[in-house]
């Protein structure tokens, strides 16, 4: 009776996934709404409702594409890895030739009065395609020639083709998830610690190429040296963080949404959250990621293929890793970068994307021998 309960329960859905990501959405409706109406007011006629309206429509656009995708089973993707991997470059070209600039970066294309970041789709094509490349060379991973130099070239590529937009963020969250994932596939550690290193130097040249990254960095190390102008983001966030304390000044309360934090509803919501819902707050995003860590990584190590179990991890990775990387700058633990929070943000494309990538998630949570009563 109890395998018979077991196997039926097998093709359903992880509803704790659904749960933890319906509740960081929902938060992120309030967040959005309480740390951009100053921006929607003076800037968009008066209307302080700007961003939330389009965060709301960005995610029942991204929920309907969710529930679409769950309900497509996610061995289909592996037949289709070359022309994943062909609309990969041709994004990537297409954004590089006809891409719209803003924020003097040229990283969005727009289709029919819609705009949207490649960057977003390129993340899902490469864990897609790498996780059937993985699956498919799982016996030569160990090897020089036949497993760390082919995976080396395309974890390479696919970075590259984010970079060329001038996105380094978006390159390292996606170049990193590719990493665990080559380790997970059977890697030794000494090609790793190898590919680590040309990672870094990889990143240290792409800085170098860029005078505005080399101030970043610059400015990181001592920002009250450059509070004036550099510096002032990563100061106004600690100002936010620290006048938040344990319990925060309220929602709705915050100061420094009032135009001294740039991009509040965005790049540096978590610092908005930690001001108006103190520490608390902070522990409580820190806590619901967590969870969803534990079930997409959960999902991951009990899937029934290899194939599958990538696709999970290299999901679950790409949010887990944007997630670090918003929170720690913030906190200034690394220098400033455009990330924003998952699923809390104000950002449609990302929204909505990620989503659909949830969706992936969830057809292959039916297929995991994990028991869900």
């Amino acid at each position: 009776m109890e395998e018979a309960v077991k196997n039926a329960g097998k093709k359903t859905i992880d509803w704790v996934l659904v749960f933890i990501v319906i509740v960081l959405i929902l938060f992120g409706f309030l967040m959005v709404y309480s740390s951009s109406y100053p921006d929607g007011y003076y800037k968009f006629n008066g209307d302080p409702f700007y961003f939330l309206k389009k965060q709301v429509i960005a995610a029942v656009i991204g929920l309907v594409g969710m529930i679409f995708f769950a309900s497509i089973p996610y061995k289909i993707y592996a037949k289709f890895n070359k022309m994943i991997l062909i609309a990969c470059v041709g994004f990537a070209l297409l954004t590089v030739v006809l891409g719209i600039a803003s924020n003097g970066a040229q990283r969005w294309i727009s289709v029919g009065g819609i705009t949207f970041q490649p960057s977003e789709i390129i993340k899902i094509g490469g864990v897609l395609y790498m996780a059937d490349y993985f699956n498919k060379n799982r016996k030569n991973m160990g090897s020089l020639n036949k497993g760390f130099f082919p995976s080396l070239i395309l974890i390479g590529l696919f970075c590259l083709l984010i970079a060329m937009q001038d996105d380094l963020s978006t390159a390292i969250i996606l170049g990193g998830t590719l990493m665990v994932m080559f380790f997970c596939a059977g890697a030794r550690m000494s090609h790793l610690i190898v590919l680590f290193l040309l990672a870094i130097a990889g990143v240290a040249v792409l800085i170098a190429m860029q005078p505005y990254r080399i101030t970043r960095v610059i400015v990181f190390f001592d920002p009250f040296e450059y509070s004036q102008n550099e510096g002032w983001q990563i100061i106004q966030s600690l100002y936010a963080l620290g006048t938040g304390g344990l319990f925060g000044m309220g929602i709705g309360k915050s100061r420094q949404k009032f135009f001294y934090l740039p991009e509040a509803y965005n790049d540096f919501i978590f610092s908005i959250i930690g001001e108006e819902l103190g520490f608390i707050g902070c522990v409580f995003v820190i806590l619901a990621f967590v969870v969803f860590a534990w079930r997409g990584l959960r999902i991951s190590m009990n899937t029934e293929d290899f194939y599958g179990s990538q696709v999970a991890l290299g999901l679950t990775t790409l949010v887990l890793v944007q997630f670090l990387i918003h929170v720690a700058v913030a906190t200034s633990s690394m220098p400033p970068t455009g990330r924003a929070l998952p699923f809390i943000s104000a950002g449609g494309s990302s929204l909505m994307f990620l989503l659909c990538s949830m969706g992936i998630l969830l057809n292959i949570s039916k297929f995991s021998n994990t028991y869900r009563n």
